[in-house]
């Protein structure tokens, strides 16, 4: 475990330089978050906050930048607990905590490796929709009219189907667009987003624009740093399935940015420590009142971007976050709405790549089946939902993949002396060693594939050896192991052998325990070593010295 260094002076002002930069963009983003999340927007700046400080304190990589990202806000959108509460605010808070909690736990049993199961199709899919409900979800804020419909696609398609009701902060909300746009290819860069959001809502206040909504007319007062509130415990139950997706969409996103920054030092991130960083940032956010975090890609990119050397850069960060809150919160609320509608629609246009869907696209059929029922399911049902249909969408492709990949081959030695791997035959051949090498997992969904490849015995097939070589297996089911009793019977029957070779012992265990090494007897089990080939070699010559004798004793030539 890498222990913190709390300051650093040769690189104390490329640090705050960069803690400048993230910090006075973190503040609209903050507050454009929480918006799309559909809760108080100071919740996403208080997140943004305090997510930054600890994450900053206990994660393995030292670029990584905890904040709300929009698939995760998206999720809470959804979730009706979060709006339909007794108290919403509580069980925002209530839903953070817990989400850092499964965060945690996934963390502290090393449960990262578990990501790579979700395959690229579904998260590709999942993101890109996730892209597009950005935009929509924002239209009504960004036009001025409030669509009616059960999902943003029919409230989308009200909107285009009147567009006699659009105001004028449609205006608002696409020169903000337009000067992010225009902004950050000058010297100002990311500090583009700030700017322009500045600019336009310091247009409506100047313009006396009433109708153009501001952070005032949501009630948002920003004047003190948040206080400590405690867990609503009888909500767990309701919120257990959001915060499961919700650490998973956060554990997945901060995973891919452990994998792409390096730290100063050279070394790559520990992703299951990052996994308790944030899992320690989500319990902070949720007692300091702000909603669920992760790993946010887009400001650990600015964050090195912008010049950080060290883990310092985002403590600075969260400081500047702190001040803004305290010497700058009457301001905030003269924010305008459509200009926060802007900068996430942005996002969320940024967010669709179409790269990676025209790559998945061309994959093949199944990969593009996948993509479409993800991309489709997140549109029309609540995200959370959508995550978990992702993730078993994820498994069972995993299975399909792996059992159509079971191969058998024989293995014998041409007259050179080469060895060579043919395929294997279809009925078992009469006083012959046939040996054999299987490939890829044995799992029970690939078990019957693996039975449809084993030579068949039949009572032409007297005398025969099958050697079954399974060097580099640490474990085989229990429904390979039932194929393997059946078939290690079926061959006796015949008056032929089965034989395996293995130089593991939990599969020597396993052979006793089914019953399997009763049916071949000890001397049918051989257990390798080191040495590759060898073992194999004399599994070899006793079989066919078995299968001399049995023809000796056909022949009268041996008692």
């Amino acid at each position: 475990m890498r222990r913190w260094v709390p300051f650093r002076r040769a690189t104390i002002r490329q640090d705050a330089v960069a803690g400048l930069v993230l910090g006075v963009q973190s503040v609209p983003d903050g507050l454009a978050t929480g918006l799309l999340a559909g809760v108080n927007p100071l919740a996403g700046l208080y997140a943004y906050m305090v997510g930054t400080i600890t994450g900053a304190v206990v994660t393995s990589s030292a670029f990584m930048a905890i904040q709300g990202t929009g698939a995760m806000a998206m999720i809470v959108a959804d979730v009706p607990a979060v709006h339909a509460a007794i108290d919403p605010a509580g069980a925002l808070f209530t839903l953070s905590m817990l989400t850092g909690v499964v965060m945690l736990a996934a963390g502290l049993f090393r449960l990262g490796s578990v990501l790579r199961f979700v395959s690229n199709a579904v998260m590709v899919g999942f993101i890109n929709a996730v892209g597009v409900n950005i935009i929509l979800g924002q239209l009504a804020n960004f036009t001025g009219y409030a669509a009616e419909g059960p999902n943003r696609v029919v409230r989308a398609v009200n909107t285009i189907l009147h567009p006699g009701q659009l105001q004028a902060t449609v205006a608002v909300g696409a020169a903000t667009i337009a000067l992010i746009i225009l902004l950050e290819r000058t010297r100002v860069g990311p500090m583009g987003l700030v700017v322009a959001v500045i600019l336009t809502s310091a247009a409506v206040a100047v313009f006396g624009w009433d109708g153009v909504a501001t952070l005032n007319d949501l009630g948002v007062v920003l004047s003190s740093l948040p206080r400590p509130e405690a867990p609503m415990l009888l909500l767990i139950p309701s919120l257990l399935i959001p915060a499961v997706s919700l650490a998973f969409v956060g554990l997945v996103q901060g995973a891919s940015i452990s994998a792409t920054y390096p730290n100063p030092d050279g070394t790559s991130p520990d992703a299951s420590r990052d996994f308790v960083g944030q899992g320690v940032a989500n319990v902070a956010a949720g007692v300091f009142q702000g909603m669920p975090v992760g790993g946010s890609v887009s400001a650990s990119a600015v964050n090195k971007e912008a010049g950080a050397r060290s883990r310092q850069s985002l403590v600075y960060a969260g400081v500047v976050m702190a001040i803004v809150i305290v010497a700058f919160g009457g301001v905030v609320g003269y924010v305008a709405m459509p200009a926060l509608a802007g900068l996430l629609m942005l996002i969320g246009y940024r967010t669709i790549k179409p790269a990676d869907l025209v790559s998945v696209w061309r994959t093949g059929s199944v990969q593009k089946a996948v993509l479409v029922v993800t991309f489709v399911l997140t549109m029309v049902i609540p995200l959370q939902y959508a995550v978990l249909v992702g993730v078993g969408l994820s498994v069972i492709l995993y299975v399909v993949q792996q059992s159509n990949q079971v191969t058998v081959r024989r293995q014998q030695y041409d007259t050179d002396g080469h060895l060579v791997e043919t395929d294997p035959p279809t009925l078992l051949p009469a006083n012959e060693v046939v040996v054999l090498q299987p490939y890829g997992s044995l799992f029970f969904a690939a078990a019957p594939v693996f039975q449809a490849l084993l030579p068949a015995p039949a009572e032409t097939s007297r005398h025969s050896v099958v050697i079954l070589r399974l060097r580099g297996r640490s474990e085989l089911g229990s429904t390979v192991m039932d194929i393997l009793h059946r078939y290690a019977s079926s061959l006796a029957e015949v008056d032929c052998r089965l034989v395996i070779v293995s130089t593991n012992e939990r599969i020597a265990r396993q052979l006793t325990i089914s019953g399997i090494s009763d049916v071949i007897g000890p001397d049918g089990i051989y257990r390798g070593d080191e040495r590759v080939g060898a073992t194999l070699q004399r599994a070899e010559a006793d079989a066919a010295a078995w299968i001399a004798a049995q023809q000796g004793k056909r022949d009268g030539t041996i008692d």
